[in-house]
C-alpha cells in the first residue's frame, strides 16, 4: 500500500469510491511493525499512552518527553506509514511554548503530523504557524481529555442548540487555520454527519457515528486488551483473557 500524504488524505474526502479513512492508536515498536504491514490509513500515537500503557488516571500528566519516546518508537517500526503524534497538555498553552515543542517533537520522532485538541483564536494562530513552517496539524474538538476537568467529565457533545452551532463553527475555524483532517470525539452522530458535510477536510470520528470520513480506535480497546472498553466499541478478539490464560497455563 503506497504511504498516505496530506494530499491524499484529503483526495479521499473527495472521491465517492474510496473507503474511509481509518486509523488506529498505537504506542510501541512491535505493534507498529505489524500495523506497517496491514493496509491501514493512519497512525496516532496518542496521549491515551498515559491511560492505556502508563497507568494515569487522565492524559493531563503525559509529558512532553513521553510523546517523543513513544512517537519515535512508533515511527521506527511503522516507516511506511502515515504517522500523528499527540501534542500533550501543557506543550501548547502559549503560542512560543507551542512553535518551540512542536518543533522538537516533529524533528525528533520523525512523524508526519501532530494532533492539537481545541479550537480557540490562539490554537488557530498556532495550526497557521505550524502548517507555515511545514509542520500539519490534525485538529480535534468534541470531547477533549486534556479539557476532561475543565468539560465536567466525559459525555457526548452537540446535544443542545448552543453547543452544536460552536462545534459546527470550531470545524470551519480550524479548516480555514490549515488542518489537513479533525478528529470528532463522541460527538452527536446526527451533527457530526452535518460537520463532515460542511467542510472539506475529512473528518475522522471515534464514537461520532458512522458518517464520518474515516474512524479512529485506540487499539488496545479493539483487540480486547484491557479488561474495560468504552461503549462505541466492539473488540474483535478478548487478548486480555488470552493472555492471562496463557500466563496462567504458563504457571502450573
Amino acid at each position: 500500500m503506497k504511504k498516505l500524504n496530506t494530499r491524499s488524505i484529503r483526495k479521499r474526502k473527495t472521491n465517492p469510491e474510496a473507503k474511509k479513512l481509518q486509523m488506529l492508536t498505537c504506542y510501541d515498536f512491535q505493534t507498529a511493525n505489524v500495523l506497517n504491514t496491514t493496509e491501514l490509513d493512519l497512525i496516532l500515537v496518542g496521549d491515551s499512552v498515559g491511560n492505556v500503557v502508563l497507568g494515569y488516571d487522565t492524559t493531563v500528566e503525559v509529558s512532553l518527553a513521553e510523546m517523543k519516546i513513544f512517537s519515535a518508537a512508533v515511527k521506527r517500526g511503522a516507516p511506511d506509514k502515515f504517522v500523528v503524534a499527540d501534542l500533550p497538555f501543557g506543550s501548547y498553552a502559549t503560542y512560543t511554548s507551542a512553535i518551540e515543542n512542536s518543533i522538537s517533537l516533529f524533528q525528533s520522532t520523525k512523524v508526519e503530523a501532530l494532533k492539537l485538541e481545541g479550537a480557540n483564536e490562539e490554537n488557530y494562530k498556532i495550526i497557521k504557524r505550524l502548517t507555515e513552517i511545514g509542520i500539519p496539524v490534525m485538529g480535534h474538538i468534541g470531547l477533549m481529555p486534556q479539557s476532561v476537568h475543565s468539560q465536567g467529565g466525559y459525555y457526548k457533545h452537540g446535544k443542545h442548540l448552543e453547543d452544536k452551532i460552536r462545534l459546527q463553527k470550531e470545524a470551519l475555524e480550524l479548516e480555514a487555520a490549515g488542518c489537513f483532517a479533525i478528529v470528532l470525539e463522541c460527538v452527536e452522530a446526527s451533527l457530526a454527519k452535518e460537520i463532515t458535510a460542511q467542510i472539506n477536510i475529512p473528518t475522522i470520528g471515534i464514537g461520532s457515528g458512522v458518517d464520518c470520513d474515516g474512524q479512529v480506535l485506540v487499539i488496545n480497546d479493539l483487540l480486547g486488551m484491557t479488561e474495560n472498553k468504552p461503549k462505541f466499541v466492539t473488540p474483535v478478539a478478548n487478548l486480555f483473557q488470552v493472555k492471562k490464560e496463557l500466563i496462567s497455563k504458563y504457571l502450573q
